[in-house]
């Protein structure tokens, strides 16, 4: 068995469902440091999510009771308590992707997938740092639009060697062509990191301008005392006057575990093919395996937002599981430098895509703009998925 055959098993045959790794963290201030987790924008029904951390059940839940006597009336009470355990989502599976694939353009990875950089004026882009890879936009508006259209009706065919060639790692992260062919390949790897237990703080904060810009009559004391703790007065916006902020959110205490979870699904590997060639596809499997173990081993980024800095908990080492069809599973050991060595010999194998450089075109942008607005675009799923997030802000 050569180094490059040695996990053909996994690709071939239905033994093996996935890799699962199980990563403790620990902020950087200790266990019990206060972490900022990703905030998001409130549900269209806000009674259902009102934005802010997602964290679940909500910090307060509220028991509605009904009692009724022995003449048929009811007596309805409505208790309010604290939820005595929840889980904090602290960054998204869209999120950690789009914080992990940029490194196949660093220098010790770059040659293992095609380096695709989209110009536009002054500016550059690798289709790497694109939050929707090869269905995002960007992309779309350049020469290879055609090309990755041709791509993703192979992939509705049961063909995926030409998004291969182009941009693989939507193979590892998976892609939704949502705005055209609606080609969808599922995530391979998945990460997520999500705190446990988990103590809701809010923060103050009040501005206070350098001058009395009043006593210098650039407006009246009237005006400073109407804006001053208005946020929404041009006066307050710009800086004129005191403006207080008050119960913003203030980041949560994990009272219990904070864990990274990775799950790489075998399974979903075995479902990518060439379609009929048997040794294209095998190749193709090799390669996204890969591309895969060298995510799985990668140092994980521990800057996630101000205030959320995040490193491993060397007091609870990482556990990397090799989960069997069966249900049986067994302990998995595989280093970054041994998951380099093999990917670099599977895309070698495989023969790793041109890169390129490309120039946005402003013109199939206006026209890719207008067809939606004629309604004759295929992306009436668009807005679904455009919530594919970049990493989230605090």
């Amino acid at each position: 068995m050569s180094e490059l055959t040695k996990y053909d098993s996994w690709l071939t045959a239905d033994t093996v469902a996935a890799i699962v790794i199980r990563e403790p963290l620990v902020p950087v201030e200790g266990a019990d440091g206060v972490i900022f987790p990703a905030t998001f924008a409130a549900a269209e029904n806000s009674k259902v999510f009102p934005g802010g951390y997602n964290i679940d059940p909500p910090p307060e839940t509220t028991t509605t009771i009904v009692e009724v006597d022995k003449h048929g009336n009811k007596k309805v009470t409505v208790e309010a308590k604290l939820a005595e355990k929840n889980v904090c989502l602290v960054d998204s599976v869209g999120s950690q992707a789009n914080r992990i694939e940029p490194i196949f353009a660093k220098p010790d990875y770059a040659g293992l997938v095609p380096q695709i950089v989209i110009t536009a004026g002054e500016k550059s882009l690798n289709l790497l740092e694109a939050g929707h890879r090869a269905g995002d936009a960007i992309v779309r508006c350049t020469p290879l639009q055609k090309k990755l259209q041709d791509a993703f009706k192979s992939v509705l065919k049961g063909n995926a060697l030409d998004i291969a060639k182009i941009a693989p790692t939507s193979l590892v992260f998976g892609v939704w062509d949502s705005r055209d062919t609606q080609a969808k390949l599922p995530r391979l790897v998945a990460s997520t990191i999500r705190a446990f237990d988990v103590q809701k703080l809010t923060r103050g904060a009040q501005y206070n301008p350098a001058m009395n810009y009043a006593e210098l009559e650039v407006f009246s004391g009237e005006d400073k005392q109407k804006a001053e703790g208005d946020n929404k007065n041009p006066l307050a916006k710009r800086g004129f006057v005191h403006v207080p902020a008050t119960g913003s959110h203030g980041g949560v205490i994990a009272k219990g575990e904070i864990r990274r979870e990775l799950t790489f699904s075998l399974a979903a590997l075995r479902l990518l093919s060439v379609g009929d060639d048997a040794k294209q596809t095998l190749a193709l499997r090799r390669y996204v395996l890969g591309l895969s173990l060298v995510v799985l081993t990668a140092p994980p980024q521990t800057y996630l937002r101000q205030g959320c800095n995040l490193v491993p908990d060397i007091d609870k080492p990482r556990k990397s599981t090799l989960v069997n069809a069966d249900g049986s599973r067994d302990e998995f050991k595989l280093k970054h430098d041994q998951a380099i060595a093999f990917a670099t010999l599977a895309a070698e194998a495989f023969g790793v895509g041109k890169s390129e450089t490309v120039k946005f075109d402003s013109a199939l942008a206006k026209k890719d703009v207008a067809a939606e607005g004629d309604g004759k675009g295929k992306g009436k799923k668009s807005a679904k998925a455009a919530a594919e997030p970049k990493p989230e802000q605090p």
